[in-house]
This record gives C-alpha cells, sequence and structure tokens, in this order.
C-alpha cells in the first residue's frame, strides 16, 4: 500500500545513465555493469522483484529505506535481464550477461575443433543457433518479425558460416597452419554480416521508430535501421575478433613445447578458459563502441520523413534518435 512505501531519494531518476553515455568510457562502465556474467546466477524471483522495485521507482514510490545502493543494483538487475524497449523478460541464453559463458565454450570448441569437416560443420551450426537467439533476443522490440522469417534469417545465416568454413577449410588445406586456424573467426564475421540483418528485416523494410531528444515520437525511417544494424554488425564482430585472432596465435606457439603435447586432453578447455578471458572484457568494450541511443541527423532521414518533420518543428530538430538494439 502507498501508505508503507516511501518516496524515492531527492534528484535520484532511476532511468538516468550512471555514466556519460556519449563516452566510450561511460559507455564501457555501463556496459561492465549490465553484462555482468555474474548475473546470469540471479534467481527469477530476485529479477521480478528489481523490476517491480525499479517499476516503482519510477512511480515515485520505494519501499522505506530502500538505500541508492539497493535502487542501482535493481536497475543493474533489470537492465541485464529486461528487453528496454518492451520491459519483457528475455530469455537467458539471449542475455548479453550470458555471452561471456555461452560464448566462451562454443567459440573455445569452434577454435580446437577445426581440423575436420564435420567437427566445422557441428560447432558453426552450434555457433549460429547461440547467434539466433542473441539477435532474436536483442532485437527492436517495436519491430515484430514473423516465425517464418526468424527461421529464414538462421538458415541463411547458418548456410553463409558453412559455406565459408568449409570453402576456407577445404582451401588451407596446404596452407600455413595458423591460416587455417583463422577460419572459425572468418566464418563467424560472414555469418554476422548475414544473421543480424536477416534476422532484423522487418526494420529495415518498415523502418525503426525515430525520436526527439525529448522522447516524442518522430515517425519511422528505415535509413535509421540501416545505420543500427551496421552498427551491431561490426560491435559483434569486434566482440569476436581478439579471442579468434589472438588466442589461434597463443595456441600455434604453446603446442611446440613438450608439456602442452603431453596435455592434449586438455587443449579445448584451456582455451575455453581463455575465449572467456578476451569475451569478458570484448563483449562490452563491443556494445559500447557506439552509443545505445544512436542518432542520425535530419539530412540523411528520407525525404518525405524529413520534409513532415521540418513542417511539424522547423529547425528545432536538428537530429533524430532510435534504439539501436545489441
Amino acid at each position: 500500500t502507498h501508505a508503507e512505501m516511501a518516496t524515492v531519494p531527492l534528484g535520484f531518476n532511476v532511468d538516468a545513465p550512471r555514466w556519460d553515455q556519449s563516452t566510450f568510457v561511460g559507455r564501457l562502465k555501463h556496459f561492465l555493469n549490465i553484462t555482468d556474467p555474474r548475473t546470469v546466477l540471479v534467481t527469477e524471483e530476485e529479477l521480478d522483484r528489481a523490476k517491480a522495485l525499479v517499476e516503482g521507482c519510477r512511480a515515485g514510490l520505494v519501499p522505506p529505506g530502500s538505500s541508492q545502493e539497493q535502487l542501482l543494483y535493481a536497475k543493474k538487475l533489470y537492465d541485464s535481464a529486461f528487453h528496454p524497449d518492451s520491459g519483457e523478460k528475455m530469455n537467458l541464453i539471449g542475455r548479453m550477461c550470458f555471452q561471456v559463458p555461452g560464448g566462451m565454450a562454443i567459440t573455445g570448441c569452434m577454435l580446437q575443433f577445426y581440423r575436420t569437416v564435420p567437427a566445422v560443420v557441428f560447432w558453426q551450426w552450434v555457433n549460429q543457433s547461440f547467434n539466433a537467439i542473441v539477435n532474436y533476443t536483442n532485437r527492436n522490440a517495436a519491430s515484430p518479425i514473423s516465425l517464418r522469417q526468424i527461421g529464414v534469417a538462421y538458415v541463411t545465416a547458418t548456410g553463409t558460416a558453412l559455406a565459408t568454413a568449409v570453402g576456407l577449410n577445404l582451401y588451407t588445406k596446404h596452407a600455413p597452419p595458423l591460416l587455417a586456424r583463422w577460419v572459425p573467426f572468418a566464418a563467424v564475421a560472414a555469418a554476422n554480416c548475414v544473421n543480424i540483418p536477416m534476422m532484423r528485416q522487418q526494420e529495415i523494410i518498415n523502418g525503426v521508430t525515430v525520436t526527439d531528444g525529448d522522447n516524442n515520437e518522430l515517425g519511422c525511417s528505415r535509413r535509421a535501421a540501416v545505420k543500427g544494424i551496421a552498427q551491431v554488425v561490426v560491435s559483434r564482430i569486434a566482440m569476436a575478433a581478439p579471442g579468434m585472432i589472438i588466442l589461434p596465435i597463443i595456441m600455434e606457439r604453446l603446442e611446440k613445447y613438450p608439456f602442452m603435447q603431453r596435455i592434449r586432453v586438455l587443449h579445448g578447455p584451456l582455451q575455453a578458459l581463455m575465449c572467456g578471458g578476451f569475451l569478458l572484457f570484448m563483449v562490452p568494450a563491443a556494445c559500447a563502441l557506439f552509443p545505445q541511443r544512436c542518432s542520425l541527423a535530419l539530412d540523411d532521414l528520407e525525404p518525405e520523413l524529413r520534409d513532415s518533420i521540418l513542417a511539424k518543428h522547423g529547425s528545432k530538430v536538428p537530429c533524430v534518435y532510435f534504439n539501436k538494439g545489441l
């Protein structure tokens, strides 16, 4: 009841970013906070409590004695598990906080089992299935996508990854060993260029909702969608790059040592652990490359949308904003 609730601490806005989102360092701190893999272990009940606390805070009422630290922790859990557009709880595998444990296991296996075609096919398929779930979960939720479109996106991306991986695998049979180790990265990069735009094709077809600086809706823009999706593709490739490019060089060197040849059975787990180390930093760093609240100059919008904004608002709206997804 309202009688048992206290008001929110003065000047505290639960939705205001804790760090300056216009700088890379501010965004990095923000994503280090919400992609924290430890939040994977938080129970459903605690997540629901965090959501209730955040929604109460937005309404200006919180349980008595709630400290700012508790409210900020609730917001961290809320941001890690609930979709920013719809407020719905995201599936665990698709959350960005699951990227480290999930990506570490799959990438480790892709880098370890790259020599035979069946192994390449299996692990690329596993990786694309994981990516499809992540891309679907983190889409701009204002653009619904049909099951048929999801199926087509999944099949196309998996096909691209397999064609790239198997093709390059055969091509690098007589190349230096290190080149063969880089095949999984080439396949992942190629598939990302297909998987993300296909999974989010509704945004490209119908446009995404763009707003002014005060969050007032101005219309839908396809060009905004293309910019947002292109940035997500770059981020995802950057997320995978260090681990999948540097790790093969490290393993190539290490495997020459006699002690490494004696513990062949541990090579897979060792690569997975090292992948985890790279991803722990690269997931937030890649998410932070571009602002989540993406902007587009008025002059870059479709002519009809630009003209309608100018007719209504004159020169008061120099650029528009939209959620680019992750």
